[in-house]
């Protein structure tokens, strides 16, 4: 069946100096996969891309999944960016044999990495960091050639299943 999961978040951004902060069209997303029959497996996906790629398992490897990025969006307000995706990935129910567990539309333990890039006016160079769940918060990230902060997340990406 056909599911959609909505990833949605948002980072406290200084007015100046303006580094350009946007989304580099990554994403990774924990999912449970039935290609594999694994539970909690990374996602990759990459916006434009008609497939996402599965970690697999140690014995396998990676392999494509039904699985894409449907939409993206960006707003800007004044000190604040937020990111917003929707995911659609094919699923079916099955249990993973080695964690003994049935398999869940969205993960028990859901887990996101936005991937980010910026412009650094001063040195006229490009960077990049990626926010995720997992990390404590708040979480700043600073420019890696001028170290004027860029961006801090104080609330955890949300997730949420639209169907």
């Amino acid at each position: 069946m056909l599911r959609s999961i909505q990833v949605r978040t948002v980072l406290a951004v200084p007015e100046t100096p303006l580094h350009h902060l946007h989304w580099r069209g990554k994403l990774a997303l924990s999912l449970d996969c039935f290609i594999c029959e694994r539970t909690g497996r990374t996602t990759s996906f990459e916006l434009g891309a008609e497939r996402a790629i599965c970690s697999g398992t140690r014995e396998t490897g990676e392999h494509y999944t039904a699985a894409r990025i449907a939409a993206f969006d960006q707003t800007q307000e004044h000190d604040r960016t937020a990111l917003q995706a929707i995911v659609d990935y094919w699923w079916a129910p099955f249990h993973d044999a080695i964690r003994d567990q049935p398999a869940h539309g969205l993960s028990h333990t859901p887990w996101v990495r936005h991937h980010l890039g910026y412009y650094c006016p001063e040195q006229e160079q490009v960077g990049e960091f990626s926010i995720q769940t997992n990390v404590l918060r708040p979480q700043s990230t600073a420019c890696q050639h001028c170290s004027t902060p860029i961006a801090q997340s104080h609330d955890v990406p949300e997730l949420r299943l639209l169907t």
